[in-house]
């Protein structure tokens, strides 16, 4: 087993790993456990009681975060000439069509999010194999396929963030960075929570949320009592 370095021993014993945190708790308690010398993300991990492998216990969703990311977003919009103008006026970072393709084909992945029309997925499609692996891939499910390009690019750009259970059962997304006050992070764990909750398969037999943690970066993660986010299964 690894050492523990001298600032994890003296995070470490601030956080009683036994104890099942209120989420207002937990976020202030983030301040005191963060070490970083950078604005480290803030992490938040849900485990849900479904078997991905199930088509009826997939768990996919979108949410606004009420006080953003805390990042900059770099949004690409592949898109016909005649939707550029709205592209740009939106505040999209990159807008084009082929070119951008082509740069995709040659190993360019230096954006965040990918939003395109429906018209031109008939020539995105082969860069699936790229843009999928790393989370890139328009899907209509999550408003990056559409005609509303302008208010897809806003939405991203003001704090709209995509999650997906993962094989293991386990939703795992940034809801922030540390600088935020701890009632933003609150604010935009309940709201994921909240989505989460809402998308609690039909199918499923059995408790939906197992439990869920809070953490930063590098700091060790919090436990929560999901009492605190008022779920119910």
């Amino acid at each position: 087993m690894a050492k523990l370095t001298k600032n994890q021993k003296a995070v470490a014993g601030k956080v009683d790993s036994s104890k099942l945190y209120d989420i207002n708790e937990a976020c202030a308690l983030l301040k005191d456990i963060n070490y970083t010398k950078f604005d480290a993300s803030v992490e938040l991990a849900v485990n849900l009681g479904v078997d991905p492998r199930k088509a009826n216990q997939m768990v996919r969703g979108v949410v606004t975060l009420p006080n953003g990311t805390g990042k900059v977003v770099r949004v690409l919009v592949l898109c016909t000439p005649d939707k550029e103008a709205e592209a740009k006026e939106a505040g999209a970072d990159y807008v084009g069509l082929d070119e951008y393709i082509e740069k995709i084909k040659g190993g360019w992945t230096d954006i965040d999010v990918v939003i395109c029309t429906p018209s031109v997925m008939a020539k995105v499609g082969p860069i699936g194999r790229i843009l999928g692996p790393r989370g890139l891939m328009p899907n209509p499910k999550t408003g990056t396929v559409t005609m509303e390009i302008g208010k897809a690019v806003k939405e991203v750009k003001g704090g709209k963030i995509d999650f997906k259970v993962d094989k293991t059962g386990i939703v795992h997304t940034a809801i922030g960075k540390v600088s935020f006050t701890p009632e933003q992070i609150a604010q935009n764990a309940k709201a994921v929570m909240s989505e989460i909750i809402k998308l609690k398969p039909q199918a499923l037999k059995g408790t939906y949320v197992q439990g869920a943690s809070i953490c930063t970066t590098m700091s060790p993660g919090v436990k929560l009592d999901t009492k605190s986010f008022t779920v119910s299964d």
